[in-house]
């Protein structure tokens, strides 16, 4: 499946009290290849593997594919992945027609906020609320799997 979403810093906080969930996400990645990634996610009590594909030129579409597995698997799993991890807050913000996930950054990456929303093609209209930033589609440095490597931390 193709998954087609752009990505926006935060610039406040107000996400959070629209918010309509927030789940704690610790996930690591087997593999980080830039033609593929292969991650590992632990989310409440669940797991999940997600494999994602290469992005496209313009970083709004790549092929996606996710399972849930069993959460002492993915626990098994995590242990196996390359160094690093990604912990972070995950909050659900419905805006319009869209939903909103707000990753609030924990860790090596904490004070990174970025909102990504997914949209059914890559000309859909969607509303941007007040706290939406400056847009980071297809910005290599504000993908999980490179925030392992080079953490917001170590920024310049």
């Amino acid at each position: 499946m193709t998954e087609i979403e752009r990505k926006f810093l935060v610039n406040s906080n107000d996400f959070k009290v629209e918010a309509s969930k927030k789940t704690l996400f610790i996930q690591a990645y087997l593999n980080t290849h830039p033609e593929r990634t292969i991650r590992i996610r632990i989310s409440d009590d669940r797991g999940y593997m997600t494999i994602k594909g290469k992005s496209s030129k313009n970083g709004l579409s790549r092929y996606e594919w996710e399972k849930e597995i069993p959460l002492d698997e993915a626990e098994e799993l995590l242990k196996l992945c390359e160094p690093g991890k990604i912990e972070k807050y995950r909050y659900h913000v419905n805006v319009g027609d869209h939903m909103y996930e707000v990753d609030e950054f924990l860790g090596d990456n904490q004070g990174l906020v970025l909102a990504e929303v997914e949209l059914q093609d890559e000309e859909e209209e969607f509303k941007r609320p007040d706290w939406l930033g400056k847009e980071v589609t297809g910005n290599l440095e504000y993908y999980n799997s490179k925030l392992i490597t080079k953490p917001y931390k170590n920024w310049n």
